[in-house]
């Protein structure tokens, strides 16, 4: 029998963005066929990858038994208490990126993960658009391969770009990612 999910603050739409998908699959943790599987990467001594069910990660238990951790690099402000680091870190489904994904942490808060877009998804998020402009001019790319490189984003292929929006004062962020 399919629970309803639990909820995710830091990540309001895991089985939108791939990471949690249905399956008959018992849990790791918990031992319980839930309906539902987590796809996105682990970070544990054991191999967990699609064995651990969403609530074991929403309530800890996973990150717990496992001294398991699902984000590896993020953006880490000073204002960032280790509550909120942790919260991400251990009790939220992180997602897959073509290099080690990142969390952006933001006012203080960690910033909740949206989804892959491209060039076209950014037209509706200039804030996000500006920061992964900015990010390619900081790489020392001429103005026009920066512009190239921003119209070539591409939500299902690469390079890509991951949208975040800080959940104090709605700003959107992002950054690209290529192999």
């Amino acid at each position: 029998m399919t629970e309803l999910l639990p909820e995710f603050r830091y990540h309001p739409d895991p089985i939108a963005t791939g990471v949690i998908v249905p399956s008959g699959t018992a849990c790791l943790c918990c031992g319980r066929e839930r309906g539902y599987v987590y796809k996105g990467p682990v970070y544990a001594a054991d191999e967990l990858g699609g064995r651990l069910c969403p609530w074991c990660i929403a309530d800890g238990s996973a990150a717990e038994r496992f001294d398991a951790h699902f984000t590896a690099g993020t953006r880490l402000g000073d204002d960032v208490s280790l509550e909120v680091f942790a919260a991400v870190d251990r009790h939220t489904p992180a997602f897959t990126a073509w290099q080690e994904p990142q969390w952006f942490f933001h006012c203080g808060d960690g910033a909740a993960f949206l989804g892959l877009v491209g060039a076209a998804e950014l037209t509706a998020h200039p804030d996000a658009l500006e920061m992964l402009r900015q990010e390619s001019n900081d790489w020392g790319w001429p103005s026009d391969q920066v512009e190239y490189f921003l119209g070539s984003l591409d939500k299902d292929g690469e390079p890509t770009a991951y949208l975040f929006r800080c959940r104090v004062c709605a700003a959107q962020l992002a950054y690209a990612d290529f192999a």
